[in-house]
């Protein structure tokens, strides 16, 4: 009896011991991959979210997995790294002005357009607001003179971040493209990994969650980076000031799931009172379009569904931009809607296993 107690008492420390080094193993290897974790977790969530159109290329021109993926990397970072190199030099650019202005006081407002007066509630007020704000910014702001300053500090950072974001999305995109030539490989030991934790239903997990990484990125980051891209360039054809900034609060009231229309048509407006009607009326047109292209493409791109609250996108999109910067703005809103879709799904898993009587 005393040498099975001692047995059990061995085997515990035992078993006690191994689960602290692979505890500790695992932690000291998050720690060390942890600069790559964000690139790399981006770099995954793009070769899902575009793995139907890598498909689509392969079928299309009969290549091996290697040169689709190269070609179908090259091709995204032509498209996509271009212009954003242009919108964030832009975007770094202001940032340094508007800094160093609201740091000298010296800050320059232009007067309200007339329409603005015109505006249904308030629109006289606002005028009026405006006004006071463009003939002495000092003295109508003076009160908001330290928030300010620090709003000005944090866009400087903010946009300094960008560089290394734009590198990290070039790393990402390079993943990205090794993930694709690997799809397979990778999706049984994704299905291998969900079998560990939730027994025979590694398959549907793997399903679902490719499902949902599709869709977000396709329905919710694709339209957004595509609108984004759109506006920012219509904002830099009419010289309008503050473009990369105006950009920016696009792309994260778009991925926020709020409508563009909402800065882009008071921008709209407000260029028929600084330049001449016909190409006001162009770049009207140019926002509409914009701004409607979300009603049109989110139907096919949501086709399979996402079912998570608003409140669920709008967390983890916020809270990614805070925690990782512009790269969290992307990899936030995808995780946390793939980690409520799982939880979910096991809840309801649950309720099948032991229903209640």
């Amino acid at each position: 009896m005393i040498q099975k107690q001692s047995l059990k008492h061995n085997n515990t420390i035992d078993n006690a011991i191994r689960i602290g080094v692979i505890v500790l193993l695992s932690a000291w290897c998050l720690y060390i991959a942890s600069p790559f974790l964000a690139p790399v977790l981006w770099g995954i969530i793009i070769a899902v979210g575009a793995y139907p159109l890598y498909q689509w290329m392969q079928k299309k021109l009969n290549l091996s997995n290697a040169w689709t993926a190269t070609l179908f990397t090259s091709l995204m970072l032509i498209i996509l790294i271009t212009p954003t190199i242009m919108l964030s030099n832009t975007l770094m650019n202001e940032a340094h002005v508007i800094s160093e202005d609201l740091k000298k006081g010296t800050i320059v407002i232009p007067a309200p357009p007339e329409s603005v007066a015109d505006l249904p509630l308030v629109g006289k007020k606002l005028s009026i607001f405006w006004t006071k704000a463009s003939e002495d910014p000092k003295a109508t702001l003076g009160e908001l003179a330290p928030q300010i300053k620090k709003m000005g500090k944090w866009l400087v950072k903010s946009a300094g971040g960008i560089v290394i974001g734009i590198l990290m999305l070039i790393f990402s995109i390079i993943i990205a493209g090794i993930f694709l030539a690997n799809a397979e490989g990778g999706r049984r030991v994704t299905e291998i990994i969900f079998s560990r934790f939730v027994g025979g239903k590694g398959k549907e997990m793997t399903d679902l969650s490719r499902d949902t990484v599709t869709s977000v990125v396709n329905g919710i980051l694709g339209i957004a980076i595509i609108q984004t891209l759109l506006a920012g360039m219509g904002f830099m054809v009419m010289d309008i000031p503050g473009a990369g900034v105006l950009a920016l609060v696009c792309l994260v009231l778009a991925i926020v799931q709020i409508d563009i229309l909402l800065i882009l048509i008071p921008l709209s407006l407000y260029m028929f009172n600084v330049t001449d009607t016909a190409p006001a009326i162009a770049f009207l047109v140019w926002n509409i379009i914009v701004g409607l292209m979300n009603n049109v493409l989110k139907p096919i791109l949501l086709a399979r569904g996402v079912e998570a609250p608003m409140a669920i996108i709008f967390i983890g999109a916020i809270g990614g931009l805070i925690a990782h910067g512009i790269i969290g703005l992307f990899i936030g809103g995808v995780v946390f809607v793939l980690g409520y879709t799982l939880f979910i799904y096991w809840l309801d898993l649950e309720e099948e296993v032991s229903p209640v009587v």
